[in-house]
């Protein structure tokens, strides 16, 4: 799931501070100054300070899933991310430094990396020491928050859930200190049946209490819901997916995390029906297209076994994903793999492109591949020039519009609104 996320806002916020500065999107280059570099291992161009272990876990995770082999330095990198704790922070400019108070580490870059390293076969080491720090900074209602000891939301327990299946530990069988499981938590995010825009996942509760639709926060919680990753393959596990054929929001009591992950599908079935894509609610600017929230849509629809209703979505996107892609540079390309590969499409003749190829094209040459996979030289000309925007849109104008509009993490970095409407 996604990183496309706003999960760079939060850090953000964290480090800028709780006020937002206008001169922060006064300055108009984003990116490194001339005379910084960053890790040639890395995948994407720009400035990694706020999404740098998410969008590498992200990309490699992606390769993985094609039968690309990344290149060792670039596991390796990520390996070398990780804090002695187990966790991980967004990005570690210097990685043989220990980590300590200041280290700003979170659950979405450790759910992430954790999910592709246990991918990729890495030393039961890295991936149990994050299995158990995860654990260590469950919330008492039995999700998570973005950082530790910050309220739980569904985007974050979400990826948590997906990191824990692939660590091969059943997420019932993690219940907090208040004998609550992560299931417990995102069940307690799902809009009720009889109220405005029921079954979809909330983010977070507001300062009332009160729960409303999010489709970011939906698209990761039915993943959730369904203890599915970032990158799921419905065929694995069909017999235990939601009904297909649910028309209704199902509600009452016994009320259980299936029935959670059938409404939340339901209601982002309903929502890309007329025009095939999500859309997105930018304070000060007009309603856009949300493609990182279009895709990770996909992705949910298909592992909830609604693999009709992800037609119109995996349409749209092969026909309009394309220039969005090249701008928002690794992550995104991730999602449309994991698009692809969730509804048995070919990522290596998405809309006439080549994912697979292009994604290879932002970062270091793969170990093995097939020949559709990166050049030798690592980055491309192409690569190199759009990948002005890693995540989704331009990372400044995502923490000015977070910290403008006070709002959370994301599922995958794109930047996208907590008060997404379809």
């Amino acid at each position: 799931m996604f990183v496309r996320r706003s999960a760079a806002v939060l850090a953000a916020t964290a480090v800028i501070g709780t006020a937002f500065a206008p001169a922060a999107l006064a300055d108009e280059s984003p990116g490194a100054s001339p005379s910084q570099a960053f890790p040639s291992a890395l995948y994407g161009s720009t400035d990694p300070t706020y999404d740098g272990v998410w969008r590498q876990s992200l990309a490699l995770l992606a390769q993985d899933t094609v039968d690309v082999k990344p290149a060792k330095k670039s596991v390796d990198w990520l390996v070398g991310q990780q804090c002695e704790s187990g966790a991980f922070a967004a990005y570690r400019p210097d990685p043989s430094a220990k980590c300590d108070a200041k280290t700003k580490v979170d659950t979405n870059s450790t759910a992430a990396a954790l999910q592709a390293l246990e991918a990729l076969d890495a030393s039961d080491a890295v991936t149990g020491a994050a299995v158990k720090w995860l654990k260590s900074v469950q919330n008492k209602d039995g999700g998570w928050g973005y950082f530790p000891g910050t309220p739980s939301d569904t985007n974050s327990t979400s990826v948590v859930i997906g990191a824990l299946d692939a660590g091969d530990t059943d997420p019932k069988d993690v219940p907090s200190k208040d004998d609550r499981t992560p299931y417990d938590a995102l069940m307690g995010l799902s809009v009720p049946c009889d109220e405005t825009g029921g079954g979809a996942f909330a983010f977070q509760p507001d300062k009332k209490g009160k729960l409303a639709a999010n489709t970011d926060a939906t698209a990761a919680g039915v993943l959730g819901a369904l203890g599915e990753g970032l990158d799921t393959d419905p065929d694995e596990d069909g017999d235990d997916k939601a009904s297909p054929k649910a028309s209704r929001c199902v509600g009452g009591h016994p009320f259980t995390v299936e029935d959670a992950a059938a409404n939340g599908s339901l209601y982002l079935a309903g929502a890309v029906a007329k025009n095939g894509y999500l859309k997105s609610s930018l304070p000060g600017a007009e309603d856009q297209p949300d493609y990182g929230n279009t895709a990770d849509t996909v992705v949910a629809l298909a592992a909830a076994g609604r693999t009709a209703d992800t037609e119109k979505p995996l349409a749209w996107l092969e026909k309009n994903s394309g220039t969005w892609a090249a701008k928002s540079g690794p992550a995104a390309y991730a999602q449309l793999i994991f698009a692809a590969n969730a509804t048995g499409t070919d990522p290596r003749a998405f809309g006439g492109a080549d994912l697979v190829k292009q994604l290879g094209a932002t970062g270091p040459a793969a170990t093995s591949s097939d020949a559709s996979t990166a050049p030798a030289n690592g980055k491309s000309d192409e690569a190199e020039a759009s990948d002005e925007d890693d995540g989704g849109v331009s990372l400044w104008w995502i923490i000015g519009v977070g910290l403008v509009g006070g709002i959370g993490i994301g599922f995958l970095l794109s930047g996208r609104n907590k008060k997404q409407q379809p």
